[in-house]
């Protein structure tokens, strides 16, 4: 009987430590609030596998406009964001909710619009042609969402010496959504649109859209990462969030990144080291 006992005991034992090893396991995981810009190109479905073959961290991302993604990291709702506007993440950590902001990566963001392009804005010149479609009063859709790409264009309608959006026009709409529904309403209306060339690259549904303006310094896109600051939420889980900062800023994490690309096209350009 003893030894029955001690068998069960064993057994027991055993159990309990598979049951620890797995609840372990399912916990070696973070979230990273981000862009929709990086989730819709489908960068993050080329990114995170990479990352957890790497580190065995699994990475929920919670994808919405870098405004979003800020206040979530605000909140403690998440472990990292993951983000494009410069301004708005330097003020993240200078405000004390992030850590060390490092730069992972940039494209640059184009103007689409019909391909016979009513308002006449093709060309390099961002601030000329948004001019051009304010006196035109073509249509134009709007991120409306507080979101790096919204915030990019709020930048090039003030180098236009336009005061928008209070300004607007009849056809200027904001979607408040994502930048593949604001495309996906551009291409129903025959609308403007500007939008991150990545997912431009990989968007499907472009109907008479096609890219107009691009080639000015002032269209470049940078991407950063910012860990959460652990002194303002505790649950944090800062040692999970800065290997994933670190990854990606790292040669594999850079090399990984290069490597995507759409119809042979590189949507995304790491530059860790250089900024």
């Amino acid at each position: 009987m003893g030894l029955i006992r001690a068998g069960r005991r064993m057994l027991l034992l055993s159990l309990l430590a598979v049951i620890a090893f797995a609840a372990h396991a399912q916990q070696r995981s973070i979230v990273v609030a981000s862009t929709t810009s990086t989730e819709q190109s489908g960068l993050f479905s080329h990114l995170l596998p990479a990352f957890t073959k790497a580190s065995g961290i699994t990475v929920k991302v919670v994808a919405v406009g870098t405004g979003q993604a800020l206040d979530i990291g605000r909140r403690g709702d998440a472990d990292v964001v993951f983000v494009h506007d410069q301004a708005a993440e330097e003020k993240f950590v200078a405000e004390g909710f992030g850590l060390q902001r490092l730069p992972v990566m940039f494209n640059d963001f184009v103007i689409v619009g019909p391909i016979d392009d009513p308002a006449g804005v093709k060309g390099r010149d961002v601030a000329e042609a948004m001019r051009k479609l304010a006196a035109s009063k073509s249509s134009f859709i709007s991120r409306g969402d507080k979101s790096g790409t919204h915030a990019a264009e709020l930048r090039y309608w003030k180098a236009a010496g336009i005061d928008a959006p209070a300004a607007k026009w009849a056809g200027y709409k904001e979607c408040g959504c994502g930048m593949g529904p604001a495309l996906n309403m551009g291409s129903s209306t025959d609308a403007y649109v500007l939008t991150d060339r990545g997912t431009w690259l990989s968007f499907k549904n472009r109907g008479r859209l096609a890219v107009l303006v691009e080639g000015d310094t002032r269209l470049f896109n940078q991407y950063g990462v910012i860990v959460v600051n652990p002194a303002r939420h505790p649950h944090v889980k800062t040692e999970w969030a800065k290997a994933f900062a670190d990854w990606l800023v790292s040669a594999p994490g850079q090399g990984t990144i290069a490597a995507y690309k759409v119809g042979g096209e590189q949507l995304f350009f790491p530059n860790a080291s250089t900024r």
